[in-house]
């Protein structure tokens, strides 16, 4: 199990253009994806939906966790997409 937190930098958070691209790659790995708010609540990385339930706004710490064959390149790859999120 490979995690590890970013802070989300776009002015506008995750929505639900950026979510997508989230979720397109959190469904390339074969590694269990979760992803979690600072409050603790932790959801499938793969639903669009309960990703955006974590309210992910500037300034927000994510956790992203991955437990699988290819769980270090999953964590590596969905933080650096969570940490530079543009419009």
């Amino acid at each position: 199990m490979k995690k590890r937190t970013v802070e989300i930098t776009n002015e506008t958070g995750l929505h639900t253009r950026p979510g997508n691209k989230f979720v397109k790659l959190a469904k390339s790995f074969e590694s269990e994806i979760l992803v979690s708010n600072e409050s603790g609540k932790e959801v499938k990385g793969t639903s669009l939906l309960k990703l955006l339930s974590l309210g992910m706004k500037k300034g927000s710490l994510i956790t992203i966790v991955a437990n699988g064959k290819d769980e270090d390149k999953a964590v590596e790859e969905l933080t650096d997409l969570l940490g530079n999120l543009t419009d």
